[in-house]
């Protein structure tokens, strides 16, 4: 059959759907802004203090407004229109961009000016992440979703390869300004295509045929309905998913042990260090030219677990390798599955969440997603000073290994979770659940007026970018 075989990129998102091609284009040059700016901050706070301390404040000045925004964020999502939002965080973060374009032209000599313009950025991208994560899932037909969402990170990962090297070019040949000004120019491409998307109402729907938006609330204000962060324990499929996640991330987290692995194995080469980071993204792009034919596969649960398991597997053997070209293998192949994972998980998250829900759902998975790995390399970095490197990362790959297992064997809901049929008649991805919530089975995930198949998985249409 077709659906067995192998698939590149799936590109029907962007040839089915204007408004997800203009959000798109947006995000990826945004994503490529926000990597270059990264590059700027961090050789500015170098230049500025020739302190290891001072950069690694730099992760204290983003993490901590991110954390609160981002929850504020989900909140806010649910009580008013998500389009509205994105538009005024994005246009505080041009400010913030344009800000830090100034300091630099203005040759800024403190460093906690420079960190408080970085927090303000971060805080602002994050008060607007989980209204931006629900997008895709109001502008695509349930069976693209998937498909999209490896567009989105397919153009992600080609940002981390060349962001880094194009911010290095600018900051030689042009020093801060430059880097900074094409940050604040990608941001105004990323406000201009929030122009072209219609507006989402929460609970509102798909936009209607011609663009109109379907019948709604209007857009105006509401209250979010409550009990929304105890949704996520009620739901089988979400919270299984989320577990999965921090699983692989918390325990098997790499990065921070690159350094270490580099100078008891390769004589401390940056070239090699280089690689390790390299072999990831390539991995990563790897899997994304080939997520045609895993988006295709409906078993989406059971795919983020084997790729969960896969990630936590290569990483041990990373740390077990000796020849170069194994511990490159290891972390492309590491790099694709956390890429695999990070597709099926937003797809089934969007899937499995009722509007209402959306937007602090998915400031849960936006938050899982920053603080997971950063804790992860903490973990890493810890063992690691009272062990060695290999061993944390051998013990940390198989525990995570281990505890993606555990959620397996518990969680059948998220084994079985199947995306819906992609000719079978459904409702628009995006509108709420005729009834509430009372028709749902909390211990299965299931809905009491379908029938499922053995092992099939929650109702799809019932509703889950540095």
């Amino acid at each position: 059959m077709s659906g067995r075989r192998i698939r590149f990129l799936d590109l029907r998102p962007l040839r089915t759907s204007r408004p997800f091609r203009a959000l798109w284009i947006g995000a990826s040059l945004g994503s490529a802004g926000h990597q270059i700016a990264t590059v700027a901050v961090l050789a500015q706070v170098w230049e500025l203090t020739r302190s290891p301390l001072w950069t690694g404040a730099i992760g204290l000045a983003t993490a901590g407004p991110a954390l609160v925004c981002g929850l504020a964020g989900g909140s806010l999502a649910d009580a008013m229109d998500r389009r509205t939002l994105v538009r005024a965080t994005t246009a505080v973060h041009l400010l913030a961009a344009l800000a830090l374009l100034g300091q630099a032209l203005a040759g800024n000599r403190s460093v906690l000016l420079l960190l408080a313009l970085v927090g303000a950025a971060a805080g602002a991208s994050a008060l607007g992440a989980p209204a931006r994560r629900t997008f895709p899932v109001r502008l695509l037909p349930s069976d693209q979703l998937a498909a999209g969402l490896a567009l989105q990170g397919m153009a992600f990962q080609v940002s981390m390869l060349a962001g880094p090297a194009l911010a290095g070019l600018l900051l030689a040949r042009w020093d801060f300004p430059a880097a900074y000004g094409c940050q604040a120019a990608a941001l105004v491409v990323s406000l201009a295509v929030t122009f072209r998307l219609p507006p989402m109402p929460v609970d509102g729907g798909r936009p209607a045929a011609g663009g109109a938006p379907a019948a709604a609330s209007g857009g105006r204000p509401r209250r979010p309905e409550r009990g929304g962060w105890g949704f996520i324990l009620r739901r089988p499929t979400l919270w299984g998913s989320f577990a999965t996640d921090l699983s692989a991330t918390l325990l098997a987290m790499p990065i921070s042990l690159f350094p270490l692995v580099n100078e008891a194995r390769f004589d401390g080469d940056p070239r090699t260090l280089g690689l390790f980071l390299s072999a990831v993204a390539v991995g990563g792009i790897t899997a994304g030219l080939f997520s045609g034919t895993v988006t295709r596969l409906r078993r989406a649960g059971l795919v983020q677990l084997t790729a969960a398991l896969v990630w936590g597997l290569a990483l041990a053997v990373f740390g077990l390798a000796g020849p170069l070209w194994l511990a490159l293998g290891a972390l492309a192949v590491a790099g694709g599955a956390d890429t695999i994972s990070v597709v099926t998980r937003g797809a089934l998250v969007q899937l499995e969440t009722p509007d209402r829900y959306r937007g602090r759902v998915s400031s849960v998975e936006h938050i899982i997603g920053m603080a997971g790995p950063e804790a992860g390399n903490f973990r890493g970095g810890l063992v690691a000073s009272l062990t060695s490197a290999p061993v944390a990362l051998v013990t940390g790959g198989l525990a995570g290994a281990v505890a993606v297992g555990v959620v397996a064997a518990v969680n059948r809901p998220l084994r079985s979770y199947t995306l819906p049929e992609p000719d079978a008649e459904q409702a628009p991805p995006g509108k709420p659940d005729p009834d509430t919530d009372t028709d749902t089975d909390t211990d299965t995930g299931t809905h009491a007026g379908r029938r499922p198949e053995p092992g099939a998985a929650p109702e799809a249409a019932s509703e889950p970018a540095p």
